[in-house]
């Protein structure tokens, strides 16, 4: 089991939808898949076509003691996904001081549901520093930064390098950090200006450049993954090369005991 946690340092950079779209691309590659949201928004569900009323989800499950296996819902695609759930915000802050100091506390989860070796668990996880960043990066062996090509989100690149700095870089298990620049436009010299300093300053750990692209809204509008969609956009192109090259990634660094 390899578990690869996705981040960001702010908001509205497409991360959600990029998690689930490589979680898709992976399991039509042929990888075992589940996906865990740790994203209060529980939007995640929604690129799966689980219904918004919804309500179980990791919060309710931990707040109850029960497993994650009683809130694993399987998509059309075949990934697994476990929903963040629907809470109030009472029980939405009694579920963050539970977990706040308890750094096992997602560990164990996962090691609860008894996966097979080959799974691959992705997780999606909100923007900026929190409880939940915090045990996505303690547990990832694998670390995706979603980014856009424009300034703003460039700036907070330095952050997250730190943040994996911090809970990622002294462990065996961990393997690398990787990078997805999200709504890539040619068309706009930042864009391309940007782009081209992430190529420059991490070389192929730049796994993903992700052209705007109107499909990817319009089947997010009908509850489907772009990759089924419209196969053919070239934000389907891009996020499945995205998804070979973690598996690539993977493949030629085995986890060290």
């Amino acid at each position: 089991m390899k578990i690869i946690s996705v981040v960001s340092a702010k908001g509205g950079v497409g991360k959600t939808t990029v998690t689930a779209t490589l979680a898709h691309a992976l399991a039509r590659q042929g990888a075992r898949v589940l996906v865990l949201d740790l994203d209060p928004q529980n939007a995640l569900a929604l690129h799966f076509g689980i219904h918004p009323n919804e309500q179980r989800g990791l919060s309710r499950a931990t707040l109850a003691q029960q497993t994650l296996r009683s809130v694993v819902m399987e998509s059309a695609s075949g990934a697994f996904i476990v929903p963040y759930g629907i809470v109030n915000e009472d029980d939405r802050g009694r579920f963050e001081r539970l977990v706040e100091n308890r750094t096992d506390w997602l560990t164990n989860h996962i090691q609860s549901l008894g996966l097979p070796n080959d799974t691959l668990v992705l997780i999606d996880t909100p923007p900026g520093p929190s409880v939940y960043m915090k045990h996505a990066l303690h547990c990832a062996n694998l670390v995706v930064v979603v980014t856009l090509s424009d300034a703003a989100s460039y700036a907070t690149v330095p952050m997250m390098q730190r943040l994996v700095q911090t809970y990622c870089m002294n462990r065996p298990d961990f393997l690398d950090c990787l990078y997805v620049v999200n709504q890539v436009d040619k068309s706009l010299q930042l864009s391309k200006d940007v782009t081209h300093l992430m190529m420059e300053t991490f070389g192929d750990r730049v796994i993903g450049l992700v052209h705007r692209d109107q499909s990817v809204c319009e089947a997010l509008a009908q509850d489907r993954s772009v990759i089924d969609y419209e196969p053919g956009s070239q934000a389907s192109s891009d996020l499945r090369s995205a998804a070979e090259r973690i598996n690539q990634r993977l493949q030629a660094q085995p986890l060290v005991a």
